[in-house]
């Protein structure tokens, strides 16, 4: 195991970019007609070129729910499963979701077609978790590289990262809880594309770190240790943010150094858990964040572990 090389340009290059700003957006979303709100959201969130807003919940419309980005409700995926943890991708054959979603990951179009099935049992026995006499695989988000390997994090079971090709054959599985690692639930993944090549950049959430991984997991490092249980993570220009369920959002820099806080909450009892009602939300802090997103103009959406679903806007100032 190899960490990365070429580490000291990447901090100089980081040191002298400007940290952007942003601002709470008060009263940003909309549930659907004759919901109070949109549902229990223990998922994620990801927008589409169109500026279209995908949100998975579960509940009365579950699965997944489509925004404009004034968050006014357009329509639900039929058929779509509520997505732990998924994203929207762009390539040469069109646009589409990726998600993991416990026993299996998924290959959508944006109408909620499914393109690709991976289930459990393409993962070889060696990397899946056992529990009693079983084993077992709890896929919690996916992505997908330049060139089309798809990589799905076990987050709720092995801590491994299974690689696929495009067309879901098997290619390996790297990560997991053993050293060098010492992983305590990888929760969600990210093709990091501020690097070339690209990375991966995981959430290790009971270890409270940030990972980087090759993406033939040949190599890998801790680049953010002592956060607030990182969750989620997704890039948009020279920063990752990073979803914090403690009660925060942290935008990094490519060295892992937070440039930026937002939304801490530091009130005891209101982070960490989805049972925070809807009288109890303040505008601008989080309780639970555990999906995160950027839209085209860099402007960041957050969906929190709630039983009511959270979903809340930071305008970037130009």
């Amino acid at each position: 195991m190899h960490t990365f090389t070429a580490a000291l340009l990447l901090i100089v290059c980081s040191l002298h970019a400007e940290a952007p700003q942003y601002e709470a957006v008060s009263g940003w979303l909309k549930p659907p007609e004759g919901m109070q709100n949109i549902g229990n959201s223990h998922g994620d969130i990801a927008i589409s070129s169109k500026g279209e807003v995908f949100i998975s919940v579960g509940g009365q419309k579950g699965g997944i729910q489509v925004y404009d980005l004034n968050g006014n409700y357009l329509r639900n995926l039929p058929g779509a499963p509520n997505f732990h943890g998924f994203v929207i991708r762009k390539d040469e054959d069109g646009e589409f979701i990726y998600g993991g979603a416990y026993n299996q990951a998924l290959k959508l179009d944006l109408e909620g077609n499914k393109l690709l099935t991976i289930a459990g049992d393409a993962v070889p026995e060696e990397f899946k978790q056992k529990r009693k006499d079983e084993s077992y695989v709890s896929f919690t988000a996916a992505d997908v590289a330049p060139g089309g390997d798809i990589y799905i994090t076990d987050g709720y079971s092995s801590d491994y990262i299974h690689r696929f090709d495009k067309t879901g054959k098997y290619v390996q599985s790297f990560g997991g809880k053993k050293d060098p690692y010492k992983i305590r639930t990888l929760h969600k993944i990210a093709v990091d594309t501020r690097f070339d090549p690209p990375r991966i950049i995981g959430c290790d959430r009971e270890g409270r770190r940030l990972l980087h991984f090759s993406l033939d997991g040949k190599e890998f490092n801790v680049i953010a240790s002592d956060m607030r249980r990182p969750a989620a993570v997704a890039v948009f220009g020279e920063w990752a943010a990073v979803g914090e369920i403690a009660g925060r959002v942290s935008l990094v820099d490519k060295e892992g150094k937070i440039v930026l806080e937002l939304g801490t909450n530091d009130t005891k009892g209101e982070t960490a858990t989805n049972n925070v009602a809807p009288e109890k939300w303040r505008v601008g802090f989080f309780t639970a964040p555990h999906g995160v997103a950027f839209d085209a103009s860099g402007n960041l959406y957050v969906c929190e572990y709630n039983n009511w679903g959270r979903v809340m806007r930071f305008d970037l100032k130009k």
